[in-house]
């Protein structure tokens, strides 16, 4: 997907220098971010609650020749590293799985995980689905877009709006949202952007002391 490349390529850009850091990808995937940070970074530890999904990650690396990356099996709910062990946090397309209060425990121990200056980087989709006009705008817009396919299209629609709406597996808060959790769990310099239109990016970093 055109949207979810740069989306990744947004997330990797902000998590550079690497500079030989140890590095934790939350919800990794097949290694669409870890495959590319692990060239620069001295460890990455790719996190998925799909063995399949790390499966392929860990065969895609050892294909690439990539010694420093290594795989966790695990929900982002359950996830317990050690205290003060990694340099940088990404998770892209991942965070939206989880309901508030999850991602705000998760972010606080993501802070206990990094050390002094350490830095988080999140790409996700970024809007609110009720009372913001963005979101609503947003919504409407990838709505109309997907509609034209026609009966795929609207099973597709029907299927987003059970998974939001009603079983909430998908979970996306506005930028200000995001920005705000981060800054709580004691990020500073906090930054975002929008990459495409549902999608943005949010980062921040630690203090040094």
């Amino acid at each position: 997907m055109p949207g979810l490349e740069k989306v990744t390529q947004a997330v990797c850009d902000k998590s550079a220098p690497l500079d030989n850091k140890d590095v934790v990808d939350l919800g990794s995937g097949s290694g669409q971010v870890t495959l590319k940070l692990a060239p620069g970074a001295r460890s990455v530890i790719a996190v998925d609650f799909s063995a399949d999904m790390l499966r392929i990650l860990a065969e895609r690396a050892a294909e690439q020749g990539l010694d420093n990356v290594s795989t966790q099996l695990s929900t982002l709910q359950a996830l317990r590293l050690p205290e003060n062990s990694l340099d940088l946090v990404v998770s892209n397309y991942a965070l939206h799985h989880l309901r508030h209060p999850e991602k705000v425990e998760l972010l606080g121990r993501c802070a206990h995980w990094l050390r002094p200056g350490g830095r988080i980087v999140v790409g996700d989709m970024m809007f609110g689905l009720t009372g913001d006009a963005q979101g609503r705008q947003i919504i409407a817009g990838k709505v109309r877009a997907i509609a034209k396919r026609g009966p795929a299209g609207w099973w597709r629609i029907a299927k987003n709006a059970w998974k939001m709406i009603v079983a909430r597996q998908e979970c996306p808060e506005p930028i200000d949202s995001w920005e705000s959790m981060l800054a709580d769990a004691g990020f500073i310099m906090v930054e975002s952007g929008r990459v495409v239109a549902e999608a943005a990016f949010v980062a921040g970093l630690l203090p040094e002391s």
